[in-house]
């Protein structure tokens, strides 16, 4: 009797060594590389999935299952000593079982799971997939009944999912960049992709006010003129009123149509080779714009507000330039709008967006209210300052170097030590 009560105690502190090194193991592995081996065709990584999608649940049963065993183990070593002490072994045996099991089944398993969590969760797979399954419907009721409690103090226990996920994948990727040299390119551009659903199209615009437009009421022949002089492919047409836009002329097929014309340019009807605009919110996020880029095989839109007033114009350029940086070729102007100067700060230009600035200086100035340097001293100061007028703003020390009417077009900006 004493040796099956023995052994008994060993394949239940076996059993909680696997359920600790088990729970260490979900938690720690990589979904990434289980992905991977899964796509790879290791059917024993697809059923990890379905335990790290269901966390909760999973790490519910084994606690579960693992709390039986702790139970078992203590009162077969009670049995023991009782049989051996008398009424002292009930005070010996929860001592010894402590000791054997903090140190046999939870920490020496849990440190060999942390070590190699993958291969772990890989090994024990198939007995945490029967426990999992077996254990579901009670540790269901088990966290519905949890969470019906928490909802009397107004605790919300579903967060969302998919922002967790974001959050966790940006960590990442600051974690690993954060190591190695020279890769604050390849940071930004991950995060960048990241940040498409949040970024709106009204933040990466070209404003009206700097968009080349044509005169539909201008003759043919200076319409040409102004097509190739403009380093621009696609320039949108308007009639009566700027805001009235009825077209967009592509270069290319005005070049065409001018060609096959072969006659005086006055006489050519400059509104049969236009396309039609394509009107577009400047609440839509960047995200969802790419993909109506893509749908449509457009690269062109025209961005209006709520009340359809023309605000300016985006492109699919303008868009992985938010991704990449800024991308020039020899008909672009480059307007960099940042230049360092010897004491550390910067003269940079109020029409530069933030993010921009954020990511070639690698920055934290704050772009949830503005889009623009000189957008944002305006938000933060509630004035129009005057010219040689210094601010603080966070941790950042403007000065405001010149003024356009109520527009600010030049500013010092410099970042402050952290005292």
């Amino acid at each position: 009797m004493l040796t099956f009560m023995i052994i008994l105690i060993l394949l239940l502190m076996i059993g909680a060594a696997t359920l600790s090194a088990s729970e260490t193991s979900i938690t720690a592995a990589s979904r990434a590389k289980l992905y991977q081996m899964f796509k790879s065709g290791n059917k024993r990584a697809g059923l990890t999935r379905e335990l790290t999608e269901n966390l909760g649940l999973s790490l519910s049963a084994i606690l579960l299952c693992n709390t039986l065993i702790i139970t078992f183990t203590t009162s077969a070593v009670t049995d023991i000593l009782t049989n051996f002490f008398g009424r002292e072994g009930v005070i010996y045996a929860p001592l010894i079982t402590s000791a054997l099991l903090v140190v046999y089944a939870e920490t020496l398993p849990k440190i060999i799971a942390v070590n190699q969590p993958e291969r772990v969760l890989l090994f024990f797979i198939w007995p945490i997939w029967f426990i999992f399954k077996i254990f579901k419907p009670i540790t269901l009721g088990i966290n519905n009944f949890a969470r019906w409690h928490l909802g009397f103090f107004g605790f919300k226990s579903k967060g969302n999912e998919e922002f967790a996920a974001l959050e966790e994948l940006r960590g990442a990727i600051d974690m690993h960049f954060s190591t190695s040299q020279g890769a604050g390119n390849e940071r930004a551009m991950l995060k960048s992709i990241l940040d498409l659903g949040s970024v709106h199209v009204e933040e990466i615009m070209v404003h009206r006010k700097n968009v080349t437009m044509i005169d539909a009421d201008d003759s043919s022949s200076r319409i040409v003129e102004q097509v190739l002089a403009s380093p621009f492919t696609r320039l949108p047409l308007w009639k009566d009123d700027p805001d009235n836009i009825i077209g967009i002329i592509h270069a290319k097929a005005l070049l065409r149509a001018v060609q096959a014309h072969k006659g005086h340019l006055d006489d050519l009807d400059i509104t049969s080779v236009v396309n039609k605009p394509w009107f577009i919110p400047e609440n839509a996020d960047l995200l969802d714009q790419l993909h109506a880029f893509r749908n449509r095989r457009e690269h062109f839109a025209i961005v209006v507000d709520e009340y359809g007033a023309f605000m300016g114009i985006v492109t699919l350029e303008d868009i992985l330039e938010e991704i990449v940086g800024d991308i020039t070729d020899e008909h672009d102007i480059a307007v960099r709008g940042i230049r360092p100067q010897e004491d550390g700060s910067y003269i940079i230009d109020g029409t530069v967006t933030i993010r921009d600035i954020n990511r070639q200086l690698d920055w934290t100035l704050p772009d949830e209210d503005a889009s623009t340097i000189a957008g944002l001293l305006l938000y933060e100061v509630r004035m129009i300052p005057e010219i040689g007028q210094t601010f603080m703003v966070n941790n950042y020390k403007f000065e405001v170097l010149r003024r356009h009417r109520n527009q600010i077009t030049l500013l010092r900006v410099r970042l402050l030590p952290e005292s």
